[in-house]
């Protein structure tokens, strides 16, 4: 089958590998003047692994759509609104299958990435997430991992598991494409959240962070619809270790140096994330206390610390 994969950053990169890997024809689609797309032409090969030869390397969007039956997305969360507006305007799109492959929530309406996608396309298309855990530098190195392919068609769902299943990857089928998005972006938060504990050495407080924001996320997705259970799956507390405990990820690492003091150079998708909550929140009208204290030390200058304590320390209350 012939697949494209849009964003040849770490992520995206890693997935036309993943997918040439596994049999396909793959091209890889970069904007002409990012590092990522120019660093691949010059040398096919990022950080994280060599490109092989046979993959397509254009930075052309109608020649990437029009050369594949399944079109792969992996860009900043934030941009897809205008890249999917951009997509709109192509001729051969109705009726080929997108995969959203990015972990976030819009940050202004904290719409999910389906619903702004759908919003902008507006034809006739098939469109999954894929989600869940695994890191790059993991998987370069033959080291499994089980991930979610979630679509409110099944049968999608389905073929898209069939065609990507591997001994590296072990796909589930995700029912519930609410529980999917939110539990997949809002882990993010808790990355941070997890960093900044790292930060001041309270990282055994991080048993603490998952108990209580799985239960704190599942309130949320079942006032937006969704199964409550899903927060405990692959895409949401499946996801923890990836994100609260490993050296790789961009979260828990930019939760740290903000409370040392550092600069983080690297998107921490969680950032945005955690302003769509806020705004969830509201709309919704569910307490989300540790995406709330995370909120405030970022954009409000509460003091990090202090926060944190009263956050975890200090309450005295029932469990349940």
């Amino acid at each position: 089958m012939n697949i494209s994969v849009l964003g040849c950053g770490r992520w995206g990169t890693f997935l036309a590998w993943y997918v040439h890997k596994v049999g396909h024809n793959v091209m890889l689609w970069g904007r002409e003047n990012s590092r990522n797309y120019i660093g691949l032409k010059e040398t096919r090969k990022n950080d994280y692994l060599p490109l092989p030869e046979d993959i397509v390397l254009c930075n052309s969007l109608e020649k990437a759509v029009s050369f594949a039956e399944m079109i792969i997305i992996s860009i900043s969360a934030q941009e897809l609104r205008s890249f999917a507006n951009q997509l709109s305007s192509i001729n051969e799109i109705d009726g080929k299958t997108f995969i959203l492959c990015m972990k976030g929530l819009e940050s202004a309406s904290g719409k999910r990435l389906s619903q702004v996608f759908g919003e902008e396309i507006g034809k006739k298309i098939n469109l999954a997430v894929w989600v869940g855990p695994g890191h790059v530098q993991d998987f370069v190195n033959h080291i499994p991992n089980c991930m979610v392919i979630g679509s409110e068609n099944v049968d999608i769902t389905k073929k898209i598991v069939q065609e990507f299943s591997s001994d590296l990857i072990r796909f589930y089928y995700g029912q519930d494409l609410i529980g999917n998005e939110i539990g997949a972006a809002t882990k993010n938060v808790m990355g941070i959240a997890a960093g900044m504990l790292d930060g001041f050495n309270y990282s055994s407080l991080k048993g603490s962070l998952m108990a209580r924001g799985t239960r704190e996320i599942s309130r949320l997705v079942r006032a937006m619809g969704g199964n409550d259970i899903t927060i405990y799956g692959l895409s949401h507390l499946g996801d923890y270790e990836a994100t609260l405990f490993s050296e790789h990820s961009h979260n828990r690492k930019f939760g740290k140096a903000f409370v040392e003091g550092e600069r983080f150079g690297k998107l921490a998708e969680g950032v945005s994330t955690v302003r769509a909550l806020r705004e969830l929140s509201k709309q919704y009208d569910v307490e989300l206390p540790i995406c709330s204290a995370i909120y405030e030390i970022l954009f409000d200058d509460k003091n990090a610390k202090e926060t944190l304590e009263d956050l975890f320390l200090r309450p005295v209350k029932f469990e349940f």
